[in-house]
């Protein structure tokens, strides 16, 4: 299985240099390295190699805090490797998800951070019930007073905290809107996008109208991907699909485009439900051919 190194760093002074050679010891096929924060979810490199990382892969990282801060991050960085039929191993933390001893350690973090989301959800009940008991009154008394600075402040609370959960899943769509939009129908990049994801992760276009239009505002993705798609051939779709998923993973292989258009639900040129390597080389070769490779 093809190892892929992750090596990270928080400031510019810091050399990624020895987790490098950490990872080149243990047979590292790529390496890549990133300066960044580590409670940056949205870091460029990062979401570069789980674009890149394919099935049968294995993500290597030194410590499990060179990946993430938190665990919920590290659970999601792993359900998207999972999704994809990739691994993850930590080189200095008993975490091997393609061994059963490593799979047992990720259910047991999985558990502690539900145990800890309870916790804190019996906490906060509590505290409010007792609130209550003391004849406390909760919530903001700027908003219940409809002062405008307070509704200001909340909305722009509001505004920021929804961007700041656009940047943790930033990965996910950012690359495919700013590649295919507006050559390509929202309702076809919607399939490209969800196709690889867990279900759970799926985006409506409606959520994804929000998010590329709030992106857009913000001045992190260019107006013209909300300009309105050109009308396509009807002959020409497939071939465009194709071509989309090609070159997100120029690596991909032809199966493996199979098996992403049939987890799209996507239909053949001749209607069936099955995919075949040798039906979408057909169409990868039209694609070039119209100019979409």
């Amino acid at each position: 299985m093809p190892l892929i190194g992750y090596a990270r760093v928080s400031t510019e002074d810091q050399t990624p240099l020895p987790q490098s050679e950490a990872m080149q010891a243990a047979g590292c096929v790529e390496i890549f390295e990133e300066h960044a924060s580590g409670g940056n979810r949205a870091r460029p490199v990062l979401a570069r190699v789980l674009e890149r990382v394919q099935s049968g892969d294995t993500l290597v990282v030194v410590r499990i805090d060179r990946l993430a801060r938190s665990l919920s991050h590290l659970l999601e960085v792993i359900e998207r490797l999972e999704a994809k039929g990739a691994f993850f191993r930590s080189l200095q933390d008993p975490i091997d998800t393609s061994s059963p001893q490593g799979k047992f350690t990720l259910q047991v973090l999985g558990a502690a951070a539900e145990f800890e989301r309870a916790l804190i959800r019996e906490r906060t009940k509590a505290g409010l019930a007792s609130a209550r008991a003391k004849g406390r009154v909760g919530g903001n008394p700027g908003l219940r007073a409809k002062d405008p600075a307070a509704l200001r402040k909340v909305r722009l609370a509001r505004q920021d905290g929804y961007m700041e959960r656009l940047n943790e899943t930033a990965q996910d769509w950012v690359p495919h809107v700013r590649r295919l939009r507006p050559d390509m129908a929202w309702e076809d990049l919607l399939r490209i996008i969800n196709g690889p994801l867990p279900p759970d992760r799926h985006w409506t276009q409606s959520r994804l109208l929000r998010a590329v239009k709030a992106y857009v505002r913000d001045g992190f993705l260019p107006a013209e991907v909300l300009g309105r798609a050109g009308r396509r051939e009807t002959d020409d779709r497939l071939p465009a699909i194709v071509a989309a998923i090609k070159g997100s993973d120029p690596d991909i292989t032809l199966q493996a485009i199979c098996d992403r258009l049939e987890a799209m639900r996507e239909r053949t040129p001749r209607g069936r439900t099955g995919w075949q390597p040798s039906s979408v080389k057909m169409l990868l070769e039209r694609a070039e051919r119209l100019g979409l490779l």
